[in-house]
């Protein structure tokens, strides 16, 4: 039975873009995967804190040696990772914050890149990521355009950002589908017109994964 885990990030609900094209994402993928399980991860609705000395203190110390205190510290980061490996495909909501990501997705990265768990250090060679085979789509919303070649291009971080760190650790199956100009929105721009090609975008994306 595959297994998709969604993810969203955005903090604006129902007047979000990006929540809106996860959900059609979800709903399409549902259709052509009926005996599939999908598990729902909202990062505005999980309380996630900062990492801390104590927290990467327990996530250096080996299972069998750790304090009940440091399973309390790792017990969200522990739930988080199950969701993550036992999903086979991925969906993000990222709206651009500040030409980067949400924080609340730092903070769950953060909780989720883990030594031992999503990547391991070989003795003399490179890192190497051990979230393999799994497949990731990243449904991004930026106000502004972004492009490669447009005036603003060096200003988006939230893709090379993305792409980095799960190629890090191990997804190299991932695909970007970027809604760019959202604040036309803003200035009355009809949103069923503008959001359209982005919705049969993410649709026929999520029929053919």
């Amino acid at each position: 039975m595959p297994t998709l885990l969604h993810i969203d990030s955005s903090p604006l609900y129902g007047r979000s873009v990006s929540r809106q094209l996860t959900e059609a994402f979800v709903a399409e993928w549902k259709s052509s995967h009926p005996d599939g399980k999908v598990v729902d991860r909202d990062l505005n609705a999980t309380p996630i804190s900062p990492i801390t000395a104590d927290w990467v203190g327990a996530a250096y110390t080996p299972d069998e040696a750790r304090t009940p205190q440091q399973k309390d510290l790792l017990a969200l980061s522990d739930t988080l990772l199950a969701e993550l490996q036992q999903a086979d495909e991925y969906v993000f909501g990222v709206p651009m914050h500040n030409f980067g990501v949400p924080s609340v997705l730092k903070l769950w990265i953060d909780q989720i890149a883990r030594v031992g768990k999503t990547f391991s250090y070989a003795e003399g060679g490179p890192p190497k990521g051990l979230l393999t085979g799994k497949k990731a789509t990243f449904i991004i919303a930026t106000g502004g355009i972004y492009d490669a070649q447009t005036q603003m291009a060096s200003f988006n971080f939230v893709e090379p950002y993305l792409r980095s760190v799960f190629g890090f650790l191990g997804v190299r199956d991932a695909t970007f589908l970027t809604t760019g100009g959202t604040a036309a929105l803003n200035r009355g721009q009809d949103r069923d017109a503008f959001l359209a090609p982005h919705l049969q975008a993410v649709q026929t994306h999520a029929h053919a994964i």
